[in-house]
């Protein structure tokens, strides 16, 4: 037992055996799908259900619960435990880094189910992830030295290039052999390689763009991307959902932002018009730009942005738009190439496209992809470029490796197969939910499933179970989402087999009854009979899911 993170315990089974467990074998060829819209066709307006009332109320009544409990604690504590408030006082002269009111959340909400978040993990999170085990003390954890392998439903491994083993893998080592680890370098000093030169040429030709510049860190891509784009007299248009890098991307650039209601046109266009009429404050002069910002695919939610009509706005008003792929590149679209190969958009009606090398790409990093002259600025101007360590070779070589795999260059086949591989379990895992009674949001090509739980107190408690039951998940509650939408987040790899998600709807549907979370009316489907609340057994979704999964529209 030890308060540190052990060493990972040795495997010495196999490498075939250690190869399907990061990547399982397809059993059946009836186990793919194509992942687009059909042409032509409006994006369905998603229909959220809603539970019965009575958990609405217990849901409020849990939190002011435990925020009264808290504050009682922490009035008694600071009295009878000055030692445990060390930190919350001021003391010697010095102010608190934190007063009580700012960590409260985090203090006396979080803290209760710690044990349900970062819990560290060994080897490669693939099909399987291996999780240390631990045990909770007051402070902190003790590590037992072992470690447990679970399903895994909460890695951002759309595609499964998260491997230890494969053609990728191969080409990673051979670059580590002849670049070494890392450019040690800011892109403008010294640190582009010619590696760089090919990944940025790779990406710009799979997203369909004229050029793209890559930066070493995600949620960086857009946090610096805005100050090199727009100022003071420029404003951003954002989705109400937009991710937390895009808002501090905004604030830090000095736009002004307004926020529109999630994927609802009709607000952004009159908030379009409403501006344009407007111009800037106090001058009312016509801004110099105006950017819809928006995303692909919604991480939280799981559903998509309507594209097609806001590529409609953008040129009815001729505004800008800037669409963030981080989700949507790599797992939408028959080719894999987002959110645009999925409506078949042209990617020149979009005039910047960003996304992540995290998620489908088993890599890190992120890229931009727009027109040449626009990246041609941003290699002066991105922050990035002049502070940011540049990719490392390694991260470079996967990047373009896992890239060729989906276009076909390396192992024909082989990406086409992933690509139908995550089509095909996203709408069956989605499905499949929706028929035992479970509320999930998000559309049914989408790979993160949110379902919903609600009470504040389930969160631990599906969490722990389902860890016991050998699936790991990732549970998310207020602030990340509304105080009463608690929920957890299922995110589908193609790495899974159709036997695999048929464990995790057979434990789903124990878990729920135990924890009383079929709440579906039906109204959001799940029933082949309109508005009638579906209740199936596990064995008569089964039965026809498979079939019933490939229909045009899940019902």
């Amino acid at each position: 037992m030890s308060s540190l993170i052990p060493n990972a315990p040795a495997d010495d089974r196999p490498d075939d055996v250690k190869a399907d467990l990061e990547y399982g074998k397809l059993t059946s060829e009836e186990y793919l799908y194509v992942s687009k819209h059909p042409v032509g066709e409006p994006l369905p307006i998603p229909i959220d259900d809603e539970p019965p009332y009575v958990i609405h109320i217990a849901t409020l009544l849990s939190y002011l619960i435990l925020i009264i409990i808290g504050h009682i604690r922490d009035f008694f504590g600071k009295i009878f435990k000055p030692k445990d408030y060390e930190d919350l006082v001021e003391k010697d002269g010095y102010a608190p880094w934190y007063d009580g009111f700012e960590n409260f959340y985090v203090r006396r909400l979080k803290t209760r189910i710690d044990d349900c978040f970062a819990r560290p993990i060994h080897g490669a999170p693939g099909r399987f992830i291996k999780c240390f085990e631990r045990d909770r003390v007051k402070n902190g954890y003790v590590y037992t030295g072992e470690s447990i392998e679970c399903l895994n439903l909460s890695s951002y491994n759309y595609l499964g290039f998260a491997q230890s083993h494969g053609v990728c893998t191969d080409n990673v080592l051979k670059i580590v052999e002849k670049y070494g680890t890392s450019s040690c370098s800011p892109r403008n000093a010294v640190g582009t390689t010619n590696l760089h030169k090919d990944c940025e040429k790779v990406i710009a030709d799979f997203v369909g763009k004229e050029d793209s510049i890559i930066v070493s860190q995600g949620y960086g891509t857009n946090a610096s991307l805005f100050a090199s784009i727009v100022d003071s007299q420029c404003l951003v248009l954002s989705d109400s959902l937009n991710h937390a890098s895009i808002r501090f991307g905004i604030r830090l650039s000095g736009a002004s932002v307004k926020v529109f209601k999630h994927n609802d046109m009709r607000d952004l266009e009159k908030l379009i018009r409403n501006e344009i009429a407007q111009g800037q404050p106090k001058t009312h002069r016509p801004w110099k730009k105006i950017i819809i910002a928006v995303e692909g695919l919604y991480s939280m939610e799981g559903n998509m942005v309507n594209l097609p009509e806001v590529v409609q706005l953008k040129d009815k008003y001729k505004c800008y738009l800037f669409v963030d792929e981080a989700h949507s590149i790599g797992a939408l679209g028959p080719r894999g190439r987002g959110i645009c190969d999925y409506f078949l958009v042209d990617p020149s009606r979009i005039d910047i496209l960003m996304g992540t090398l995290t998620k489908s790409f088993g890599a890190t990093g992120g890229y931009v992809a727009a027109d040449k002259w626009i990246i041609d600025r941003l290699r002066l101007s991105y922050l990035n470029c002049s502070f940011g360590e540049g990719v490392p070779p390694p991260v470079l070589e996967q990047i373009i490796s896992s890239l060729q795999v989906i276009n076909g260059s390396i192992s024909p086949g082989e990406g086409e197969e992933r690509l139908k591989r995550i089509a095909f379990n996203s709408r069956y895992l989605r499905l499949g939910l929706k028929k035992l009674g479970f509320i999930v949001y998000g559309a049914d090509d989408s790979p993160v499933i949110p379902l919903l739980l609600y009470l504040p107190a389930k969160m631990p408690a599906i969490s722990r179970m389902l860890y016991s039951m050998k699936i790991a998940v990732v549970i998310v509650g207020y602030p990340a989402t509304p105080i009463t939408t608690a929920r957890v987040r299922l995110c589908v790899s193609s790495a899974l087999t159709k036997e695999d998600l048929d464990y995790v709807l057979a434990k789903f549907s124990e878990v729920g009854d135990i924890l009383y979370l079929k709440f579906s009316s039906g109204i959001a489907g799940g029933s082949p009979e309109p508005n009638v609340a579906p209740r199936l057994s596990i064995e008569e979704v089964l039965a026809h899911n498979v079939e019933d999964s490939k229909l045009p529209k899940l019902f």
